[in-house]
């Protein structure tokens, strides 16, 4: 059983290779997505692949961020006094740097979940197989 986790490993999921790894990436992943994808058996059964729908979920997220980081000044102004611009600003700053680390967090589970040593690597000594 490992216990390493690697730096910015999300602290709801259990270390790879513990008996509940895979059940608290499961349920930490289930959060990060829309309710609606609770419904999907396949996500639940194969744990890898809802890794990677929440991975798609979080780029989105950070993209629209930076969208509404650029065009805030022009999208607000005149609606909204330049104090408050500035701390909607602030506020894209703080979740776009949280939304940047989720997303590392998130390669890092998929990495474990596919078995793998490194994100990019492969490990075909142990195959993926779906949950019941």
């Amino acid at each position: 059983m490992s216990s390493y986790v690697p730096p910015g490993w999300p602290a709801q999921v259990h270390p790879p290779g513990s008996a509940r790894f895979e059940e608290t990436a499961l349920a930490w992943l289930l959060e990060l997505v829309p309710p609606e994808y609770r419904r999907y058996g396949v996500l639940r059964r194969y744990p890898v692949a809802l890794a990677r729908m929440a991975g798609h979920h979080v780029d989105a997220a950070v993209a629209a961020a930076r969208e509404g980081f650029r065009s805030a000044r022009v999208e607000l102004g005149g609606l909204v006094p330049p104090h408050g611009i500035d701390a909607v600003l602030e506020t894209y700053r703080t979740e776009g740097a949280r939304l940047v680390a989720l997303r590392q967090a998130i390669e890092l589970v998929e990495t474990a979940l596919r078995g793998q040593d490194q994100p990019g690597g492969t490990r075909p000594d142990r195959p993926v197989t779906p949950r019941r």
